[in-house]
């Protein structure tokens, strides 16, 4: 929980201050998309308020390649979250220092909102059992959460990110800026990216799936790996070796003192 805690809110204002640059400043990134390109040259200057928001998500990135590998909790799709992360703060460092920040702010602004109803969506399902009581509210909440987080993501990264981004590091970039440096390099990084995200989705679908055949009936994280399976397992492996009684004892005789004696009158 604490994980889910501190995570939902980096997102919240890492998202916030995105919604400020892209909407309440005189960046058109958003609606037009191929301005990202618009007197673009090498070595030009990045804004403060930009470089600000570079600062904060490379940290972030940056402690959570440490914190999966180390810290968090392992589940199924650990290792692509790892791959996600690198390739993340790849992007980043590299957008920064290549001067492609507008296209990294409008990366970043796709990606976050997705997060944040995540993050709240995992809080709720880790509140509606607490203190040893069922707490329905928690449980609406994290049903509806899962309901807008799922349209969300594919809105997002699987609509937007490709409309707006890919085709303006695509296409917009080679029109307005013949010979851009590094162009297939970022390009296959932005679709390892995507490719990463239909990855995630395909859990999503599979959640989604599972609540209408009636296989779950409560918001549970599909990634996670068979707890209760292995519970059962181990429950099992304790039984049998409780049951399992000594050979003499099998044979009619009984143990005193450590040393085995016929049952004989």
């Amino acid at each position: 929980m604490p994980e889910s805690a501190w995570k939902l809110l980096f997102y919240t204002l890492s998202w916030s201050y995105g919604i400020y640059l892209l909407f309440f400043t005189d960046y058109p990134f958003f609606y037009d998309p191929p301005s990202v390109f618009y007197d673009w040259k090498k070595g030009m200057d990045v804004p403060t308020d930009i470089a600000i928001a570079y600062l904060l998500q490379c940290s972030f990135y940056g402690h959570s390649i440490y914190a999966t590998a180390y810290m968090d909790t392992w589940r199924k799709d650990s290792v692509v979250m790892l791959l996600h992360h690198v390739v993340t703060l790849t992007l980043i460092a590299f957008s920064y220092a290549f001067r492609y920040h507008n296209v990294g702010i409008l990366v970043l602004f796709l990606h976050d909102v997705s997060d944040v109803q995540l993050e709240f969506t995992k809080l709720n399902v880790y509140f509606k059992h607490r203190g040893g009581v069922y707490h329905r509210l928690n449980d609406v909440i994290s049903n509806i959460g899962c309901l807008t987080f799922s349209v969300s993501w594919f809105w997002f990264r699987l609509y937007w990110f490709p409309l707006k981004v890919l085709y303006a590091t695509c296409y917009s970039s080679l029109q307005l800026v013949p010979n851009i440096p590094f162009y297939f390099f970022f390009n296959a990084l932005l679709l390892v990216l995507t490719l990463m995200n239909i990855y995630w989705f395909l859990y999503i679908v599979l959640f989604v799936a599972k609540v209408l055949m009636g296989q779950m009936q409560e918001v549970n994280d599909v990634r996670e790996y068979d707890v209760e399976d292995s519970k059962k397992t181990t429950t099992a492996k304790k039984k049998e070796a409780g049951l399992q009684l000594p050979n003499a004892l099998k044979e009619g005789m009984h143990l005193k003192n450590g040393l085995v004696k016929d049952k004989r009158l």
